[in-house]
């Protein structure tokens, strides 16, 4: 990947439902290393790119590109199987199963030699060592066990266990889709920071949908606005505010000539 070149992008993304279109020849660039908001009105069609981009949805028309080369995902296992975790904002986590056996649902460590071919024996061992590791790396020390049930959790953890489970197994994009909308705001705080620490210790880049403006502007390098099935414009938070980025996403304001 040359220097300056989108880790993530797509270009004339088109989906319809019956009447409705969705996307409308979309555009979208992500770079390395940074975290680009995603933002927009109801409606907007900025769910429907986010799927898009994460497998759970085919565009009619369009092409997205991983690494400057061309690809075509039919379900969110092939989007994951090249290093593009989303945590959704339900989370999709077993309330009933160990926050290790969440972290690996769908993915288990079996044990070495006879045990783990034939008899397809989990090596849980070494799932708990791993996760826990993972846990620790993100500064996730209130979690008492990794035994532990999810649904013994608080939401701020529970999150923390979606985010790591993501940034575990991404190796070269996490979608994040309104991680805080459901949070308080000590929990809200937290996983701000669990992002900042992602990009700044993996060093992967976030996509962040969100409609929470505060949030957008203190964490995005970039801020991705949808209006009408597709991009409007592309703002730096640094240089206007978020009345700005309203007006814009409400098409109370023309957004900037250039992107």
């Amino acid at each position: 990947m040359t220097e300056g070149q989108p880790i993530l992008s797509a270009r004339g993304l088109v989906k319809r439902y019956g009447r409705v279109v969705a996307l409308d020849h979309a555009d979208f660039d992500l770079m390395p290393n940074e975290i680009l908001g995603v933002i927009g009105d109801n409606g907007a069609g900025k769910s429907t790119l986010i799927k898009a981009l994460a497998g759970a949805v085919a565009p009619e028309q369009g092409e997205i590109r991983l690494d400057g080369q061309p690809v075509h995902f039919r379900s969110p296992m092939e989007a994951r199987a090249v290093g593009i975790e989303t945590v959704y904002q339900d989370l999709a986590l077993s309330p009933a199963l160990s926050i290790a056996d969440n972290l690996f649902l769908g993915r288990e460590r079996r044990k070495a030699g006879v045990l783990g071919k034939v008899f397809r024996t989990l090596d849980r061992t070494a799932m708990q060592n791993e996760a826990r590791q993972h846990l620790n790396a993100l500064g996730l020390l209130t979690i008492q066990s990794i035994t532990q049930a999810v649904e013994t959790l608080s939401g701020g953890q529970r999150q923390g266990v979606a985010v790591v489970r993501a940034t575990a197994f991404g190796s070269r994009v996490i979608i994040m889709d309104e991680p805080t909308a459901a949070l308080g705001v000590k929990e809200s705080r937290k996983v701000l920071e669990l992002m900042l620490d992602v990009k700044t210790k993996r060093g992967l880049p976030i996509v962040l949908i969100s409609h929470n403006m505060p949030h957008v502007f203190e964490v995005a390098d970039r801020i991705h606005i949808h209006r009408l099935g597709k991009r409007i414009a592309i703002l730096n938070p640094k240089e206007f505010s978020m009345s700005d980025a309203v007006a814009i996403m409400t098409g109370a304001q023309e957004p900037p000539v250039t992107h």
